[in-house]
């Protein structure tokens, strides 16, 4: 074993939270660029996500999980709680995200699945930018503290990158020496195709809000590169006709507008112009059929 090999250090970082409490806005700037889309809606997240950070002699490999929750049972639901799950078993240290004022019974079912990982915790106390005044989060701390008595307890503003140095280096001291796993310019498991389709599904989270629920799928048909050019197709997947119209807009306004944000982000993303074209279908009953999220890549 050469020098380098034996000074390298490795390991994996799970990021959890109940859901819409910040963890991929986390993820986005712990790495310093963005591959977990966001939005303001639960949810946003359904898979596990890896986001790869090599900085020399160490190598972090963060799990961006979908968000623990209760009281929702169709097939969806139980895939993303099985896959947040997962994330928390077999990794070196646990990254637990919650808001700087609030513990709901979805805190407290991650804090179970937490408890049982047996990993070193972290507590990443987001949003702390919104407090006007710091002692309000005096009670917080002291109901983490009292829960977590061996968790390092770290206000953050996932949004605003405050005190992310320091939650790095929290992270750090528990990463043990082992080779690193990935080529150190690669920073996630996930291929382009899958990372364009959730381009498509964040726009539409963000436009749309609370006029959706979360039963939109996206669909990659076409993805190749003509020349200079990228050519992608997607289908977005809707539960009900009533959606549809609400996806397409008024003369097909919305769908417009989707494609026109998403076509940005892709060619940020691949470097390349890209030709978009963006189809809505009507798949009843898709998130609560096994085999039809199966088929859509929901099989971890």
């Amino acid at each position: 074993m050469t020098d380098t090999e034996q000074q390298a250090r490795c390991g994996y970082v799970a990021i959890v939270g109940r859901p819409n409490v910040g963890k991929s806005t986390l993820l986005n700037h712990l790495l310093g660029q963005k591959i977990s889309i966001t939005s303001r809606k639960p949810q946003t997240t359904r898979q596990n996500t890896l986001g790869i950070k090599t900085e020399g002699d160490v190598q972090l490999i963060f799990v961006d999980t979908p968000g623990l929750h209760t009281n929702q049972d169709k097939a969806i639901n139980r895939f993303m709680n099985r896959a947040a799950e997962s994330a928390i078993r077999d990794v070196d240290v646990v990254v637990f995200v919650v808001d700087r004022s609030v513990w709901t019974d979805a805190d407290e079912r991650v804090a179970g699945e937490v408890s049982k990982s047996g990993a070193p915790v972290i507590i990443a106390i987001n949003k702390t930018d919104r407090l006007e005044n710091k002692a309000a989060l005096v009670p917080q701390l002291q109901t983490l503290s009292r829960r977590f008595p061996e968790a390092t307890l770290i206000p953050v503003s996932a949004l605003h990158g405050q005190h992310l140095n320091e939650l790095e280096q929290a992270i750090l001291a528990h990463i043990p020496q082992g080779t690193h796993y990935f080529p150190e310019d690669q920073i996630t498991d996930r291929t382009q195709r899958y990372l364009v389709a959730e381009i498509v599904r964040e726009k539409i989270t963000r436009q749309l809000g609370a006029e959706l629920p979360y039963e939109a799928a996206v669909e990659i048909e076409e993805f190749k590169y003509q020349g200079k050019v990228c050519h992608i197709s997607a289908l977005i997947l809707v539960e009900r006709d009533g959606q549809k119209k609400i996806i397409i807009g008024e003369k097909g306004a919305r769908l417009k507008k989707i494609g026109q944000q998403a076509r940005l982000d892709m060619e940020k993303l691949l470097e390349s112009k890209v030709m978009l074209n963006l189809w809505v279908k009507v798949r009843r009953g898709w998130s609560d059929d096994e085999r039809a999220l199966r088929s859509l890549g929901y099989d971890e």
